[in-house]
């Protein structure tokens, strides 16, 4: 029999666990799938999910995996049946564990079997399915999991059909999966267990105080053994990897076999180190359980000590008034769609929080746990959603579906420090009060007290109330005296009514021209568009009671019902930066992070008002050393409620060579910008975005590679538009489908890396015989 490295991995793991007071242990289930779409040619076969099928002419895959790779434009996105098999093997000393399976999501309708046995049918792309696979697992043999997917419409789950949505459901086990194995007296899984407000570990901070604040923590033991076992729980609180407390509970616990017990300890942390976005400190928990002075189980939590109040229509946090500029975000990378790596998922919360922003909504359905984390780290708050647009079904099933995403949602990210609040509302969508009663009603629950809200897009039943600028425009009356957040604004209120406050005035030749919905290669002119719009919309909703607003969007997308990208992201779908992103990046305070940015390519094409986002108190610009004027910042119809307005210079005409910037606070030179006119280009450029985190192997990590055209400055020539031939070199794949083509100047290759690390190259060459190379190191 064929062993695999996986299975040796697992056995030396939970070998080690065992010699080490007897843990769990918690294994990546990533690697070596097999894997298969169900099409027209291969009809489903029955033996497909029995252990002794075999799947050797299979693709061999790692997670997270996409069913299908798609083109950069996706048109038709593949719908139906895919397979995945997976065998594993299980050491004959595990024979009394617990042992269980956890995918973080499995798009959309997953049938499981484990050694030919069905286990598990589940509805829901987009939160973990979790299997109890320890009555069909046989230790000391191989043992085989087969899952069955199908991401085709789905009238239980909703929402829309992909051919009139506005956003994709793709397929496959896009996130990771987890093999986990506890002893009979364990720390429950919550999403197992299903207990209201309970299962797993549950932390609360009810007294968020610098001087001293209290952690709630509360644990459920479940014991699978045959006798009464006396347990003691103890909580070791960690800051910076230092430990700062322990607590041990008060007495021995007793527990029946085969009944479980809850046990709430207190913790006063003196000196508490708060999470905010400006501060995000995180403290780890870990959670030890005792028997005879022998750890059975532990589990690490982390979390942060923090509070989110409501004073009247205001946010405070921790104390302090807060304003959240915000955004909204699809998960969707090109070519893998939701296939993002952990770190991917980090780089994209990174960008975000680089780009200005303190808030992300996550549209419109939960985001992977990764991206919690990052959020988490960063400082991002965030409003968590259930998966929902345009789509209501009057059927018990649908009812119930939504229901459990509810508690799912909550169980899966409670003790998430950035999550302010629970969208448990289908977007856009009408539906009956008693449904959005039982769903706001379901979230308090599942997490009573305090810090606990819900959000929607009616103004009923909900805590906080959603609406997007398009639908305040002819309803201010609808703002009631309560929690309320601009949800979306910036981009449907310009595209669909086809431009501006005044949209009947305007022809349906104008629809691109002068909505948000701009490409970066569309010029100068039509980015500088898109800002208008965005810092028209953003002034607009600072007249408003809004404690928070969410710029649409952050990044372009596909949907199902369009063949075109939605380019209304202030970064292009390959996480390039639009004029848009420095704009908001502008807004941030002085004391956070200096912005000093021209706006303009600055070539014949330019326009001759120039404008440039900053946060200094004046800026001024030169052409070719020559002082144009220096200035405070505009003072206008559209920027009178922005914190840090742009700054427009009006020159006579155009002149090649050098614009500079220069940015001052208090008449005192803090930073420089400098555009120069670009000239032919004469090679390629090739950078990797790392965004704060390095490449890693084995865990299908994904990189952005970016080539541009530069001229003998150095300057990216924005009118480089050729293809482009790539080399690589190294333990990696490029995931491009169809030709890697510069767009304003920059061409995009999608590098996964593969399992062993060390030296990756690429070379690049256009069309024209202009060349570039990078090297990067990976680490394993």
């Amino acid at each position: 029999m064929k062993i695999s490295f996986f299975s040796i991995l697992l056995f030396l793991v939970l070998l080690s666990s065992c010699a080490d007071g007897e843990r769990a242990g918690k294994l990546s289930f990533n690697d070596d799938w097999r894997f298969m779409i169900q099409d027209d040619s291969v009809m489903q076969n029955s033996a497909f999910f029995q252990s002794d099928f075999d799947d050797s002419s299979w693709e061999n895959v790692c997670l997270p995996h996409t069913a299908k790779l798609e083109p950069l434009t996706v048109n038709d996105q593949w719908q139906g049946s895919c397979w995945y098999r997976k065998s594993f093997f299980v050491p004959e000393i595990y024979d009394e564990k617990e042992i269980w399976i956890e995918f973080e999501a499995a798009m959309n309708h997953s049938l499981i079997w484990i050694n030919g046995i069905e286990v598990s049918e589940n509805n829901g792309g987009y939160l973990p399915v979790v299997v109890d696979a320890t009555d069909f697992i046989i230790p000391g043999k191989e043992n085989v999991v087969t899952v069955r997917l199908n991401n085709e419409d789905n009238p239980v789950t909703g929402p829309k059909p992909l051919t009139i949505l506005d956003f994709n459901m793709y397929g496959g086990l896009y996130r990771n999966a987890w093999l986990i194995v506890k002893n009979k007296v364990h720390i429950s899984h919550p999403v197992l267990e299903q207990k209201e407000a309970g299962g797993g570990i549950f932390i609360t901070t009810p007294v968020v105080d610098e001087k001293q604040s209290v952690v709630n923590v509360k644990t459920h033991i479940k014991n699978n053994s045959d006798s009464i076992q006396s347990v003691k729980i103890v909580q070791e609180l960690l800051l910076d990897g230092n430990l700062i407390l322990e607590q041990t509970s008060k007495n021995d616990l007793l527990v029946k076999p085969g009944e479980d017990i809850e046990n709430l300890q207190t913790i006063k942390v003196d000196n508490a180190r708060l999470w905010s976005p400006d501060s995000p400190k995180l403290y780890n928990l870990k959670t030890k359980v005792l028997i005879d002075q022998v750890v059975v189980d532990s589990q690490d939590t982390r979390f942060g000590i923090r509070s989110f109040e409501f004073k009247g229509n205001e946010l405070y946090i921790n104390g302090e008034k807060t304003f959240l500029r915000g955004v909204n975000r699809h998960q969707e990378y090109p070519f893998v769609g939701y296939a993002l790596s952990d770190n991917a998922q980090y780089r994209d919360a990174w960008k975000i929080k680089e780009a200005g922003y303190d808030y992300v909504r996550l549209s419109h359905y939960p985001h992977s746990p990764a991206f919690m984390d990052a959020c988490d780290e960063l400082g991002l708050v965030s409003i968590d959603a259930i998966l929902g647009w345009q789509y209501y079904l009057d059927s018990d099933a649908f009812r119930e579906y939504c229901y459990r995403s509810a508690r799912d949602l909550v169980y899966r990210d409670r003790n998430h420090a950035s999550v302010l609040a629970w969208e448990v509302s289908l977007n856009e969508t009408q539906m009956p009060r008693f449904f959005m009663q039982e769903l706001h009603d379901i979230v308090h629950r599942q997490y009573p007290g305090e810090n606990t809200y819900t959000a929607g897009w009616k103004n009923e039943v909900y805590d906080i109330y959603f609406q997007a600028r398009q639908h305040r425009i002819k309803h201010y009356d609808s703002i009631q005296i309560k929690p309320y957040v601009v949800s979306e604004y910036g981009d449907w209120e310009y595209f669909s009514m086809n431009a501006g406050l005044n949209q009947h005035e305007y022809g349906k030749e104008l629809r691109y021209e002068l909505s948000s919905r701009q490409k970066r290669g569309f010029g100068e002119s039509r980015l500088l568009q898109q800002v208008e719009n965005v810092q028209e919309a953003h002034n607009d909703n600072l007249n408003t009671p809004a404690f928070a607003d969410g710029y649409w969007v952050m990044y372009d997308y596909n949907r199902g019902y369009d063949d075109e990208i939605e380019h209304s992201g202030i970064m292009d779908i390959f996480r390039l930066p639009k004029f848009s992103t420095y704009f908001f990046k502008s807004q941030r305070d002085i004391i956070k992070d200096t912005t000093l940015f021209i706006a303009s390519y600055w070539n014949n094409d330019s326009p001759l008002d120039v404008k440039v986002f900053s946060n200094c108190d004046e800026v001024a610009l030169y052409l070719n050393d020559e002082l144009i004027e220096k200035r405070k910042p505009d003072s206008d119809s559209i920027s009178y409620n922005l914190k840090h307005p742009p700054f427009t210079f009006s020159i006579d005409e155009f002149s090649p060579g050098e614009l500079k910037a220069k940015g001052y606070i208090e008449d005192q030179l803090i930073t420089e910008h400098v555009v120069k006119t670009p000239e032919d280009p004469v090679s390629l450029k090739l950078w990797v975005d790392k965004s704060n985190k390095e490449p890693e192997a084995g865990c299908n990590d994904l990189l952005f590679l970016y080539i541009a055209g530069v001229d003998e400055n150095g300057t990216i020539v924005p009118d480089f538009t050729e293809k482009i031939d790539l080399l690589l070199d190294g333990d990696a794949e490029i995931m491009n489908v169809g030709k890697v083509q510069a767009e304003a100047g920059i061409a995009t290759a999608l590098v996964r890396i593969g399992k062993t690390g060390g030296s990756i190259s690429l070379a690049a060459k256009s069309e024209k015989g202009l060349n570039g190379a990078v090297d990067f190191l990976v680490t394993k």
